[in-house]
């Protein structure tokens, strides 16, 4: 039975700016490994809500899950949330769960639930909220779109919560040759292994070190015994190649 797959939506004029740079990728993508359900695609679109509609409709419906992060804060450009329940058609307003987790978040800190803040607190009709443990104001799930903080710290939090939820399937393992040749030099051997094996990915990564040319041959699947026969393949065409 295959994998189920997902997409990310990153959402923020900050990222396409060049003004932050976007870790929340690279860690959604090592844990969805983990997990067993394989990451397909990401989109990085602006703070702009036709956008972050369009997009996440054509997400929602080609992938098992979306995964948002970026735009649930209490500022004006926040539109997240309402662009995600329009989406999908959902009436969003403030919630009495969400709004008991801030009230009591700020009355720990001593200071008031204001009308900015009370935005975090707006939750689309039959989402299930996602906790957030640094910063309380929650994230959600509406449908198969799992929306999240931009904040990296938070982000890595609420997805750490998430996941377990999720029914993942056979963790992807991968396996690394290093060989000291170029691309066209190990192109019609990788071919050969490729085909031989069409439920694994086979990739070659170039680099230049020293002045030498070289290829890192990366094998990925979740069958280990798949991968041992596509290693051994591969140790045969390239006898000098490290692992």
């Amino acid at each position: 039975m295959p994998n189920p797959t997902a997409a990310m939506l990153v959402i923020g004029d900050e990222i396409l700016s060049g003004r932050t740079r976007d870790s929340n990728m690279h860690h959604l993508a090592g844990k969805l490994t983990e997990r067993g359900i394989d990451l397909r695609e990401v989109r990085v679109v602006a703070d702009d809500a036709a956008a972050i509609e369009a997009a996440a409709r054509a997400l929602s419906d080609s992938y098992d899950h979306v995964f948002t992060s970026g735009g649930i804060g209490p500022t004006h450009d926040d539109i997240t949330a309402d662009c995600i329940a329009a989406a999908k058609g959902a009436k969003i307003d403030v919630r009495d769960d969400a709004r008991a987790i801030l009230q009591a978040h700020y009355d720990r800190q001593g200071s008031d639930l204001n009308d900015a803040r009370l935005r975090m607190a707006r939750i689309p009709d039959g989402a299930v909220l996602i906790e957030n443990p640094v910063s309380a104001a929650p994230g959600f799930t509406l449908d198969n779109i799992h929306v999240m903080a931009g904040v990296p710290q938070i982000f890595e939090a609420m997805v750490e919560g998430l996941l377990p939820r999720l029914t993942g399937g056979a963790p992807m393992q991968s396996r690394t040759l290093r060989v000291e040749r170029g691309e066209g030099d190990i192109a019609q051997p990788l071919s050969d292994v490729a085909q031989a094996h069409p439920e694994l990915s086979v990739g070659s990564y170039p680099f230049v070190q020293n002045g030498q040319f070289g290829v890192n041959i990366v094998v990925r699947g979740s069958d280990p015994d798949a991968l041992d026969g596509a290693m051994a393949k591969l140790r045969e065409h390239f006898p000098e190649a490290v692992e």
